[in-house]
């Protein structure tokens, strides 16, 4: 069975506004959204106002808002993310009933916990949901969240960014294939993201926190550490790759860095793994064919 995969997409069309007012006019949607008919209000009247293709900046006014995607990176529901201070509130959407009972909701979740806490540097992430929608409720416990606080009408989940890392070290609050990497690397690593905008690095970041980390001499030949060359097919393509720090990178000559899409992308895979990745404007089918070269298995690696 094919793994949920949802990717959040930041740009928002107008194409994307009209999804959202179908499924704003939807009952069974809607049901436990509290303020959907304003913002079913607010969509109709930007559209008919704004002749725009793009209609991002309007909808960031007052929080972040995504579009959430499928692998084929067609709109299923939304997330919005409204920082106040160190705490941030989700709401999350799966307006598509026929990708309702897919898990689809969890993976969302997952997408916008990333970037609450590791882009937005929030230290709390709270969901207040409806106290009769259980489907919501079961997807936010099972992705971690604790309950705060409960009424009769509403239930308050909540997750600290010190839980979120602690179950993403250890593999509880992301589904992804596991990976690996090396003491040095993880070193290295930290250091490039310490000194680099969230914003830029946070997918990096991500990875990095949820890795598992060996000795050089104790990771597997088949694994793409910094500095591999390895053959990877982007949806069926095979191309030849070299994994690079970022003042290395020269994609022309196939040396990617270690930030860039498809850098961040391959870190700590291994040979046969497959995945999908949301790159720069769409997703891509990501499969590790062949490492052709490992410095940890040839012995070249140093601080």
């Amino acid at each position: 069975m094919t793994k949920p995969f949802i990717s959040l997409c930041p740009e928002i069309t107008r194409a994307d506004a009209f999804h959202l007012m179908d499924w704003l006019e939807d009952e069974q949607v809607t049901r436990y959204l509290s303020d959907s008919r304003h913002v079913s209000r607010f969509i109709e009247q930007v559209v008919g106002r704004v002749q725009l293709p793009i209609l991002t900046h309007l909808f960031n006014q007052g929080g972040r808002f995504f579009m959430a995607c499928d692998r084929h990176d067609v709109p299923v529901g939304f997330v919005r993310l409204v920082k106040n201070e160190a705490d941030c509130e989700m709401v999350l959407v799966i307006g598509d009933r026929d990708n309702w009972g897919r898990k689809l909701g969890a993976s969302a979740i997952r997408e916008g916990m990333k970037l609450a806490f590791l882009e937005m540097r929030a230290e709390r992430l709270i969901a207040k949901i409806h106290a009769d929608n259980a489907r919501s409720l079961k997807a936010f416990e099972r992705c971690g969240f604790l309950l705060q606080s409960d009424t009769p009408a509403l239930k308050s989940l909540a997750m600290h960014s010190e839980r979120y890392l602690r179950l993403l070290r250890e593999g509880t609050a992301d589904e992804a294939t596991g990976i690996h990497i090396t003491e040095i690397d993880q070193a290295r690593l930290r250091n490039l993201l310490a000194l680099a905008h969230p914003s830029a690095v946070f997918e990096l970041e991500h990875e990095v926190e949820r890795a598992t980390v060996v000795e050089p001499h104790q990771v597997p030949q088949d694994v793409v550490t910094m500095n591999s060359r390895a053959v990877v097919r982007l949806d069926g393509e095979a191309v030849e790759v070299a994994l690079v720090y970022p003042e290395e990178a020269d994609d022309s000559a196939g040396k990617f860095s270690v930030c860039s899409d498809v850098g961040t992308a391959i870190l700590g895979y291994k040979e046969g793994d497959a995945f999908d990745w949301r790159m720069t404007h769409r997703t891509r089918h990501v499969q590790i064919e062949k490492v052709l070269y490992q410095p940890e298995a040839a012995g070249h690696f140093h601080l």
